[in-house]
């Protein structure tokens, strides 16, 4: 048997008015304001210019004495988190990663640490390297690529002897190529 209507609604209408105060004011009615929900007024103006008045241009900005830094080393997973002082150059950076990338044992394994093997770039796709002398503050930047140097990577002692040998290999492959191109 189907009940009616009015029973359905008198349930409602018993959770209505046990709501409490709080409660009623969520639900639209409006609260009458008693004796005890008035504040006290200690303070007149709270917010009044005296006490806000304070001034801002006694205080300098707080300057940065410290910069998280992400660098990922060329072909790791992920990068190394440095925490350094804002007045470091990029060469103490290029070497704090390093100590931080072999003490934490990640792979792939640095030949070696020496700072001179290694340049610090913006990201992976940048050419530029930047200057190692140059603050970590005037970058602009907080995450960085580390690359090894080709002297790093092929193992050559000096830079110039491998570039030059590759400019001497390519010079004596390309003269075959132009003398056939001159009989067609």
């Amino acid at each position: 048997m189907p009940k009616s209507k009015t029973n359905i609604k008198e349930p409602e209408k018993n959770r209505r008015e046990r709501l409490c105060e709080k409660e009623s004011s969520f639900h639209g009615r409006v609260h009458t304001i008693t004796s005890r929900d008035r504040r006290l007024k200690t303070v007149p103006e709270p917010l009044s210019e005296k006490i806000v008045s304070f001034s801002l241009d006694a205080r300098p900005p707080p300057k940065l004495t410290k910069l998280l830094m992400n660098v990922t080393i060329q072909g790791s997973v992920g990068a190394v988190q440095l925490v350094m002082s804002s007045n470091n150059t990029v060469n103490d950076l290029i070497i704090a990663t390093a100590r931080q990338y072999t003490k934490e044992g990640r792979r792939p394994f640095l030949k070696s640490t020496d700072a001179s093997l290694f340049d610090l770039h913006y990201s992976q796709f940048s050419l530029e390297r930047l200057e190692r002398e140059e603050k970590l503050v005037a970058l602009g930047s907080r995450n960085f690529f580390l690359f090894a140097t080709k002297t790093a990577a092929k193992g050559c002692e000096k830079e110039t002897p491998c570039c030059r040998e590759a400019v001497e290999n390519v010079s004596e492959n390309v003269m075959p190529w132009i003398k056939i191109m001159h009989l067609f």
